[in-house]
């Protein structure tokens, strides 16, 4: 533009892939720098980054624009006239946090010019004015995205419940109730157990792709090495050289801080896992307690079973009992009758002698 730069900084160029719109695709094969500029011609903001010669980041900041924090290192914003979603990787927080304070102040600014403007239109309508409007609005609002899919997973954790079925045995009041405090046990137990799986299996593919991309980038640390030996090696000592030994230099530093990043994120995920592996271990425990309760409570059912059996031929033996009382009783009756009518004749004798 002809101008100094307001603010400049260095990081990764990303775009978004136009025909997945999920990953990204570096567009810089180091960190480069990123710059905000003001066009007093047009009176807008630009984000403009050269790659060489080349402008892989050429973006007017409009007010429907809005810079995303999607990690730590990492944000992004779209840009609804190019088309296209730019990322930036940086080396530090901090830096993420400088570039996203500049972006809302230009995007702020944007915003009170597009009113200016607005205001003047509403006061004159010459054709220039009109154009110079134009050259402001965004026509289009950035559709939203959520990341890549590195940077956001969100795996969909099903939980799969298996119907109990109902006994018909006579009901045990103990055994009742213990039963059901381990049926609800159980169902806690699953749900937990699905979501500790979900959450195993997004630990175990995180883990993978970081060690992936710690490979790579221990590849290109390397290979940046033996690029900074041979250009020592070299004894023409140019202006060119050694601007390149210190970009070099400073790849080389991001490198390595992205790899110390990784390793911490790596080590967590390790904890994570070990974690999920110690509460599946205790699931798996308190299932085993439950199984040995449910025999137990089997035993109980079978036991009670037998104690009414035998209370029912005990019943059977009563009555048979009560049944010979009752045909005894009759036959003393009848011979206690026998005996009175012998009796009373007995007495009629002496009485009569």
């Amino acid at each position: 533009l002809g101008k100094q730069p307001i603010f400049s900084t260095r990081a990764h160029v990303f775009q978004i892939d136009p025909n997945t719109k999920k990953n990204w695709v570096p567009t810089s094969k180091h960190a480069v720098t990123v710059s905000y500029f003001y066009d007093s011609t047009r009176n807008v903001y630009r984000i403009i980054s050269l790659d060489g010669s080349k402008a892989i980041i050429n973006s007017t900041i409009t007010p429907n624009m809005t810079f995303t924090k999607t990690s730590q290192k990492f944000g992004q914003w779209a840009d609804s006239r190019a088309n296209t979603v730019y990322g930036l990787g940086f080396s530090s927080e901090n830096h993420l946090v400088k570039f996203a304070e500049k972006f809302a102040e230009f995007k702020e600014a944007a915003r009170l010019a597009k009113e200016k403007s607005q205001e003047k239109m509403e006061l004159t309508s010459t054709p220039s004015q009109e154009s110079a409007m134009g050259d402001l609005q965004s026509p289009l609002t950035p559709e939203s995205i959520n990341g890549t899919d590195d940077e956001r997973v969100t795996p969909d954790a099903t939980q799969n419940s298996e119907p109990r079925a109902e006994t018909n045995a006579v009901p045990f009041p103990h055994s009742s109730t213990i039963t059901k405090h381990w049926e609800a046990e159980l169902a806690a137990l699953k749900g937990n157990n699905a979501k500790l799986t979900a959450a195993l299996l997004e630990s175990t593919a995180n883990v993978k792709q970081w060690k992936q991309q710690l490979a790579a980038y221990q590849e290109e640390a390397e290979r940046l090495h033996k690029r900074v030996t041979e250009l020592e090696c070299v004894s023409s000592q140019s202006a060119g050289i050694k601007t390149q030994k210190t970009e070099l230099n400073q790849t080389i530093e991001e490198l390595e801080a992205t790899l110390r990043a990784k390793e911490e994120e790596l080590e967590r995920l390790k904890e994570e896992v070990e974690n999920a592996n110690q509460l599946q271990s205790q699931q798996e425990s308190i299932t085993q307690k439950l199984q040995e309760t449910e025999t137990k409570n089997q035993e109980l059912e079978t036991q009670l079973v037998e104690l009414e059996q035998r209370m029912e031929s005990s019943q059977v033996e009563q009555e048979a009992f009560r049944k010979s009382l009752r045909s005894l009783l009759e036959l003393l009756d009848g011979k206690i009758f026998e005996l009175t009518e012998l009796r009373d004749s007995l007495a009629k004798l002496i009485e009569g002698s």
